[in-house]
């Protein structure tokens, strides 16, 4: 199934949702309403629980650009949504992973979308960039306070300070992403990725996002390890029935069929 808005496309694959930006005459570059979008196709898929995986990724050879810089110089309006540029760089309360399926340039807020997204898989023609400095603005949609917390700090800022290109073999090698694939592969290497988290219990997947997700923002790791398991989605794992599931389905050597 598949529905199309007038900024993006949302296709339902099993449990997963392919979500494309769809700007090709702009690079896939985003204007608030573009951003809006996305924010209510994200929101439908967080709320839909046959829903567990999302993947983002760009129409054409462009992941995204950033910032639609011609509307905004035309004077076109610039509130974004609750959650951020691309309905995405301020979901900090994801309870679903999402993908990123970066074909071609990630430049400005496009980098920043990739960066917010739990995974990034890239064809071999991607490129990641924070040029808003060249251009007289800042990256404030997360970009500078993710990049150093998922790069080495002087690799970052040498990244922020210059705005130059990394290709997606330099991402790879700096562990900034997952896999590197040829470009008409990327779709189906980035699903194959998602049915893999698919098959777990979405249940154990809350609670291990939820865990890492507190214990990057506290830098002592013993005030996180002794209040872990008090953490809603851990919480929630617990009680439910996944948590008897799966164990049970491993000793029966079985598929486990998850309550959630």
């Amino acid at each position: 199934m598949e529905r199309i808005f007038e900024f993006c496309k949302v296709e339902t694959i099993g449990h997963v949702c392919l979500l494309t930006i769809d700007r090709p005459q702009v690079r896939n570059a985003l204007h608030p309403p573009a951003s809006a979008e996305l924010d209510a196709a994200l929101d439908a898929f967080m709320q839909d629980p046959s829903l567990r995986v999302a993947v983002l990724m760009g129409s054409g050879s462009t992941f995204c650009a950033g910032n639609d810089l011609k509307h905004q110089a035309a004077g076109g309006a610039q509130a974004l949504p609750p959650h951020g540029f691309g309905g995405m760089t301020a979901r900090f309360d994801s309870p679903k992973p999402v993908i990123a399926a970066v074909n071609g340039a990630a430049h400005g807020g496009g980098f920043e979308l990739a960066l917010a997204c739990d995974l990034i898989i890239a064809a071999d023609t991607a490129t990641f960039a924070l040029p808003e400095p060249r251009v007289g603005v800042v990256a404030t949609a997360g970009g500078l306070l993710r990049l150093p917390r998922q790069l080495p700090l002087k690799t970052a800022m040498g990244l922020i300070l210059t705005g130059r290109k990394l290709s997606a073999r330099e991402a790879h090698a700096q562990g900034l992403v997952n896999e590197v694939t040829a470009p008409d592969q990327l779709r189906q290497v980035a699903l194959a990725w998602a049915d893999e988290i698919a098959e777990a219990s979405p249940a154990a997947i809350r609670a291990a996002r939820e865990i890492v997700r507190h214990g990057m923002d506290e830098p002592a790791i013993e005030r996180v390890f002794f209040r872990q398991k008090k953490l809603p989605a851990v919480v929630s794992l617990y009680a439910s029935k996944d948590f008897v599931e799966g164990p049970k389905a491993f000793v029966e050597k079985r598929k486990p069929s998850w309550e959630t």
